[in-house]
């Protein structure tokens, strides 16, 4: 049986194939969105340890309220022990 076919003959299945319709052409919207970002990083051949390339004044929230980024002293002395 067709789809619109069972819409037609069970007219009560209707709002619900539309909200289930809308959230998964959001949900797919979301995940291609969220792929395009420049902090997602997909391809791990060529940067295998991103975590690297992180700036800590940058902040890597969605949301900061009145908060400020201040590097951590004990990360940096390891940092330049590193080096």
């Amino acid at each position: 049986m067709n789809v619109f076919q069972l819409m037609m003959k069970k007219k009560e299945l209707i709002p619900l194939i539309t909200f289930v319709s809308i959230a998964g052409f959001g949900a797919a919207y979301m995940s291609m969105y969220s792929l395009r970002k420049a902090d997602v990083i997909v391809d791990r051949h060529t940067n295998p340890e991103p975590w690297e390339n992180v700036n800590p004044y940058e902040p890597q929230k969605l949301i900061t309220n009145n908060q400020k980024w201040e590097p951590i002293e004990e990360l940096q002395t390891v940092k330049q022990l590193t080096k």
